[in-house]
């Protein structure tokens, strides 16, 4: 089965709800609401742009965002931070868990595969050249 169109639409939507999520952290007005807000939007830009184009940066350096079971503890992870007090940050943070709480389950779901842009930098453990 190939569902590659719907997991860019899933991907593109929870970088803008990270995003989103990270800009609601600024009305707090505090030192650490300001510093999370900010890193969540990086988060959820990288998240993002993820869909049009891997840096090989990334794929050396974040090599878990290429298979579902990384990507899904990111996004409960970032989805964690994101639950805080707020209707906003409520609602963007359980989005964001509960779609990385799937991707955790499609991790086990043989019959479906991870997209061509989540397997470009799956080489296995060890696999660059010294």
């Amino acid at each position: 089965m190939d569902f590659s169109d719907s997991f860019r639409i899933v991907n593109l939507a929870v970088g803008i709800i990270m995003i989103l999520g990270g800009i609601s952290q600024f009305f707090n007005l505090g030192f650490q609401s300001i510093i999370i807000g900010a890193y969540v939007i990086a988060f959820g830009a990288a998240v993002a742009l993820l869909e049009f184009q891997i840096p090989p940066q990334v794929s050396r350096y974040a090599s878990f965002l290429f298979s579902f079971l990384g990507r899904g503890i990111f996004y409960v992870f970032i989805g964690s931070i994101l639950l805080n007090n707020g209707v906003l940050r409520i609602i963007a943070g359980s989005l964001v868990g509960l779609v990385g709480l799937g991707y955790c389950a499609l991790e086990f779901v043989p019959s479906i595969e991870p997209p061509a842009n989540m397997r470009e930098a799956d080489q296995g453990w060890g696999a660059e050249q010294v």
